[in-house]
Parts: C-alpha cells; structure tokens; sequence
C-alpha cells in the first residue's frame, strides 16, 4: 500500500460514483532514490496503484485491474508535484468500470480508463 507513505491526501471531495482529491508525495521515499537517481519522477505502475487504492477506500472492496483499456502517461510527474485525482466509476456484472486522471494547474499528467474487479482480500 502507498497510501500515507508513498503519498498521502491533502484534501478529498466525494460524490456519488466519484471522488476527486489532491494529494502530496513523499519526496523522501525510496522509491524516488532510485526511479530515478538525481531526477526523481513518479513510476507510471505508482500512479495506477494510486487508483486502485483510492478507489478500494471509496467502494470498500479489495479490487484488483481486470483491463486497462487506455493508460496514457503525458507528462513526467515529479515527486514536488501534488497532482489532482479525479476518478469516476460504474458498477457492472464483477465490479467497476473507471475512468482516472491527474492533472496539475494547467495539464492533463496521466489517463487510465479501464475496469476493476472485486477480488479477495
């Protein structure tokens, strides 16, 4: 779990089928020591378990990615960064279909659309 380690949320707006929230990294972490060294940038694969993470605490249920349909990393995000997360989703047959992106003040950073499945915790 990256979830107040890696990262941890400044603020957070739910609504139905959607949150939105900032968020802060972790610039010490060790992660950005060697991902990479001298010029730090988020890993693509940290920015999709943010998603999943936010979404299992707004549904409640361990959720594992069944298929990512689109992922769409546009712009280095850099560990001083604190990018805005929108996610939206709709439940179907075995779990939620999401659509997820970060942006900064001005620009699209990362796009995911995709679907999640309930797993086992």
């Amino acid at each position: 779990m990256l979830m107040n380690d890696f990262y941890r949320i400044e603020y957070i707006q739910r609504e139905p089928n959607s949150v939105s929230c900032k968020i802060a990294f972790n610039t010490q972490h060790d992660i950005f020591k060697g991902h990479f060294p001298g010029q730090p940038v988020v890993p693509g694969v940290c920015m999709m378990q943010m998603v999943k993470e936010l979404l299992e605490a707004q549904t409640d249920q361990p959720l594992w990615l069944r298929n990512a349909l689109q992922v769409k990393f546009l712009q280095l995000i850099t560990p001083d960064v604190e990018p805005l997360i929108n996610i939206s989703w709709q439940a179907n047959d075995n779990g939620y279909n999401v659509n997820a992106a970060f942006r900064n003040d001005t620009s699209d950073l990362f796009k995911l659309t995709g679907s999640f499945e309930v797993g086992v915790s």
